[in-house]
Order: structure tokens, then C-alpha cells, then sequence
């Protein structure tokens, strides 16, 4: 089966409505057991130049590939920019307000305001504020809406390299594999060595 191949249909599609900005924003890390949630936004205008050549949805990259994208991906906007929420924030709030938490960083450090976000999935973390952008959710935009692939992109390289340098200080969990998610040689580490203060102690952690 093709990989999926993300266009720029959608965002001209709301061009054509008056927006002005379109901004494409998605996460990384929701369902790991240690590490932020980052989230990732790239903002385009009716001017943006065709779709950058191998772009895709972050998790249908190679690791190379993905990592030589980043560049492309933060040329190719107008501005991007990304947010994280802590493991410690996801504890005390809740994945779903951490989440709002860290697109909230990311829209506040874009520098531009879009008319109009769209959000991969079903569900929207964000929340329309009064003279705020409008959020759209739309599944699997990650895949079909250029803007959102090239968040997914900036934002997954991020935090994978957060954690592998978080690797050098608690080696045992194996996160320079793994990322913060639940494999098994993470879970078998935490039930020898515990948790550490970057593990979310609220989840489910096999122990």
C-alpha cells in the first residue's frame, strides 16, 4: 500500500474562505510513560510554495529522512514553533489539559497569529477562545494536510532527541530506543531500578 502523500487541498480549501493563516499542529508523546507531550505548529499563508518533496507524516519517515526534513519543514512556513508539557504537569492536570498546556506554548511563541488551526485527530485539546483562532480536528491530517505532516515532523524530531539525550542520565530505561514508551525493556527497568521524577507517576507503569 502507498504511503500516504500529504497535499495542500485542505489549507487552500480555507484560503478560499478569508482565512488569511492556517496553521497545522499536532502532538508527539501522548502515550509514552516518561517525557513531555510536545506539541508542533507550522503556520502557512495562501503564498506557500508546493509541498516539500518527501514529506510525510512523521511516523511513515525513516529516522534519517525525518531528521533531514526538519530543516525543509521549518523553511517551508511562515513560522513554526513547538510547546511541551512535563511528565510532572500531565500528573497534576491530566494528559488532555497538559496537552493544551503545550499547544498553547507553541502558539504562544509562533510570533503569528493564524486564522485558523487545524488539529489532527478527532478530539480537540485546544480551546476557542473569543477573538481567537478557530480550531478544526480532522483525522489523520497528519497524513493528508501538509501543514499539520510538517508539525508532526519538527515535533517528533524534538522530543526524540530530548530523549535520547535523557538516555545519557538514566540509561537503564533504554529511552534511547524507546523514547519514553512502554516497551519492555523500559518496564522490566522500572520494576529493578523504580521510577525517576520524568516517569508520569499517574499512568499505569507495570509496577
Amino acid at each position: 500500500m502507498a504511503r500516504p502523500v500529504p497535499t495542500l487541498e485542505f489549507e487552500h480549501e480555507l484560503f478560499a474562505t478569508g482565512a488569511r493563516i492556517v496553521a497545522g499542529m499536532d502532538e508527539v508523546g501522548r502515550g509514552a510513560i516518561a517525557g513531555p507531550v510536545t506539541v508542533g505548529v507550522v503556520a502557512i499563508d495562501a503564498s506557500v510554495g508546493a509541498v516539500p518533496e518527501g514529506l510525510a507524516d512523521s511516523k511513515l519517515m525513516t529516522i534519517k529522512r525525518r531528521e533531514a526534513m526538519v530543516p525543509v519543514a521549518k523553511e517551508w512556513g511562515i513560522a513554526w514553533a513547538t510547546g511541551s508539557a512535563t511528565a510532572a504537569e500531565i500528573d497534576k492536570y491530566g494528559i488532555m489539559t497538559a496537552l493544551s498546556l503545550a499547544g498553547s506554548r507553541a502558539l504562544t511563541s509562533l510570533g503569528v497569529h493564524p486564522d485558523i488551526i487545524i488539529l489532527d485527530g478527532n478530539n480537540s485539546f485546544l480551546l476557542e477562545e473569543e477573538n481567537g483562532p478557530r480550531v478544526i480536528t480532522r483525522v489523520k491530517a497528519d497524513q493528508t494536510c501538509a501543514c499539520v505532516s510538517a508539525a508532526s515532523v519538527i515535533a517528533k524530531v524534538e522530543r526524540d532527541a530530548l530523549m535520547t539525550q535523557l538516555h545519557e542520565q538514566f540509561p537503564h530505561y533504554g529511552w534511547s530506543g524507546n523514547k519514553g514508551y512502554g516497551a519492555a525493556v523500559h518496564t522490566d527497568a522500572i520494576k529493578t531500578h523504580g521510577v525517576t521524577d520524568l516517569h508520569r507517576k499517574s499512568w499505569n507503569l507495570g509496577v
